[in-house]
Formats: C-alpha cells, sequence, structure tokens
C-alpha cells in the first residue's frame, strides 16, 4: 500500500509563536503516525519559487494523511501556525512500493 505524505513550504514570521505550533502538532502526528522524513535544515532552491522552510511527513497512507489533517488535533495546531506562518501545503499519495 501507498503512503501519504504532507508537502509543506513555509514562512515563519513570528518563531516562538511558531514553536507552540510545533508543540501543538505532537498530539495529532501521535495518533495518526505522522513521521517527519524533512523538517527544515539546509536546502538549496534551483528552480521555481519556494517558500523559506521545507516539510515533508510521512503516514501509513494517503486516507490517514488526509483525517490527520481534518482531525481536531490538527485543526487546533493549525490555528497557532496560521498566526505565526505563511504555508502551502499539500497531500499526495506515494509510489506503492510493489511497483
Amino acid at each position: 500500500m501507498a503512503k501519504g505524505y504532507w508537502i509543506v513550504h513555509v514562512d515563519v514570521s513570528d518563531p516562538e509563536a511558531y514553536e507552540a505550533y510545533r508543540a501543538a502538532i505532537a498530539a495529532a502526528f501521535a495518533k495518526y503516525g505522522g513521521k517527519f522524513l524533512v523538517r527544515g535544515g539546509d536546502s538549496q532552491q534551483l528552480e521555481g519559487a519556494l517558500r523559506s522552510r521545507s516539510v515533508i511527513v510521512e503516514f501509513g497512507d494517503y486516507a490517514t494523511a488526509q483525517a490527520c489533517y481534518q482531525s481536531a488535533e490538527y485543526q487546533t495546531a493549525k490555528a497557532l501556525r496560521l498566526a505565526a506562518s505563511e504555508a502551502d501545503l499539500v497531500i499526495v499519495e506515494g509510489i506503492d512500493s510493489a511497483l
């Protein structure tokens, strides 16, 4: 079964407030099995326009990635993120490893 991923590009405008968001997402990710694969770090933008920070979160499958985003736990955390940053977030289905 193919995994699901959140791919996020974010510009943080209030680092202290963003830390509250990062703490709040722990409950949602624990419940839905979200695992960070990329969380900031060095990057080199070679083409196009992106925000300053990239994040990739892996879930067991696409439906679980969607359920996490819609969950009360994440929606509570999202309100904190909206006050501290601007982001682009997409949920994508990975490649089935059996292919």
